[in-house]
């Protein structure tokens, strides 16, 4: 039996003589980004890279994402690694060799060092394994999804069979808030349920000169956004979070003209429950009263996003010990409260044991910035960091002593 202390170096050292191809998928997944359900080349180079390592590789039907393992591997329970790999329409500002070379869309959150850490992980496992080094046979897959931007990708997946004996699904997700070389954990409830808003409105249009000839709805549309934004918080008990943001407001062509009608997109964050469908309903209030003052008419559409995640205890305590081990217990950060962010990896836990971790990714001002920023970077040796932990926790949770 290996001991313990080498099967980690061995893992680690594998990982470690991997990093310049971990650094290198990473860099051309930035500069040669693909948006949310367009993911075909990214989905072919990988797949060419995976194959070359003798991976056992299956393309979901669209042709974006795919789910990886080793070739011959045992019928039975496995662990799941899971990365997605979508960019954002955001224009990259960054001065760095492997800017974005597609204008107006960058990887802004991080899902190319996501896809990085996994490929990395799966490469040190599968390499690991060839020479020997690993305590016990430990079966794994790799599921790298498109489309989680639009949160429509983690189900596409399971519909194509990433689910399939899995009986533990981990990710991570950078977090240019944590140092390089600390994770950030909860257990419990991670993430907030997010639900997508339209509001459409029909007004009249007309001259810019005579408003009072027409039904504007750029007028409602600001009222609107006001009222949402003063009145939405003050109908919720503070103790709820609920964060609602519009991020888009489309009408009009010419500034001299009222447009006919104007298009308001956003996204309302919660925790769940009752308070959930309780805004919802105070929304609806809202638009009622704005469509009868401005004389417009306003219809509001909601549709459901991602669920919360919610991290399986004993996985989070397993991910939470690895860190200890890995990285010293100073080093591993308690997050006191959910992210208001939403994930679509929620999915996955609603059939399987699941558990996401944050990835501290800041090292200088430069990897510092924001996630959906157009200056986001992440200090690369985080790619090593985080693979080293996916790798570790895959092993331990597949230890025969251990299973439940």
């Amino acid at each position: 039996m290996t001991l313990e202390s080498d099967w980690k170096h061995a893992l680690d050292q594998e990982v470690d003589q991997g990093f310049a191809e971990m650094v290198g998928i990473r860099r051309h997944l930035h500069s040669c980004p693909e948006v949310s359900g367009q993911e075909t080349q990214t989905t072919r180079y990988l797949k060419d890279l995976l194959e070359a390592e003798r991976m056992s590789v299956r393309v979901a039907p669209d042709g974006c994402g795919l789910i990886a393992e080793p070739q011959g591997q045992e019928s039975g329970p496995l662990v799941a690694l899971r990365a997605d790999m979508d960019a954002l329409r955001i224009q990259d500002m960054k001065t760095v060799p492997y800017r974005s070379r597609v204008d107006g869309v960058m990887h802004a959150c991080g899902h190319d060092a996501h896809t990085a850490v996994v490929m990395g992980a799966m490469l040190g496992l599968a390499r690991a394994e060839a020479a020997g080094a690993l305590p016990w046979p430990v079966a794994w897959r790799g599921i790298l999804q498109p489309a989680e931007e639009i949160a429509t990708g983690a189900r596409n997946m399971i519909a194509a069979g990433g689910l399939e004996r899995v009986r533990a699904i981990l990710a991570l997700h950078v977090d240019p808030s944590l140092d390089v070389g600390t994770i950030g954990l909860r257990t419990g409830v991670m993430t907030a349920a997010c639900d997508w808003l339209e509001v459409r409105i029909a007004g009249r249009g007309g001259h810019a000169a005579r408003p009072h000839e027409s039904r504007d709805p750029l007028a409602a549309a600001a009222q609107l956004v006001t009222s949402l934004y003063l009145f939405v918080p003050r109908a919720i008990d503070s103790h709820q979070p609920v964060v609602l943001t519009v991020g888009q407001i489309l009408g009009g062509d010419n500034a001299n003209v009222i447009p006919e009608s104007a298009l308001l997109r956003g996204t309302l964050r919660t925790l769940g429950g009752v308070v959930r469908e309780q805004t919802k309903e105070h929304i609806r209030q809202l638009v009622r009263g704005i469509a009868e003052t401005s004389g417009t008419f306003i219809e509001v559409e909601f549709q459901s996003g991602p669920e919360s995640v919610v991290n399986d205890t004993r996985l989070a305590d397993l991910v939470r010990d690895v860190g200890r081990d890995f990285l010293g217990a100073d080093h591993v950060v308690e997050i006191p409260r959910p992210s208001m962010g939403g994930e679509d990896f929620a999915a996955y836990g609603e059939f399987t044991r699941a558990c996401m971790f944050r990835l501290g990714c800041r090292s200088t001002p430069a990897t510092g910035h924001a996630l959906h920023s157009p200056q986001f970077d992440v200090d690369e040796q985080a790619l090593a960091i985080g693979a080293k932990m996916l790798g570790r926790i895959a092993v331990r949770e597949s230890d025969p002593g251990q299973r439940t």
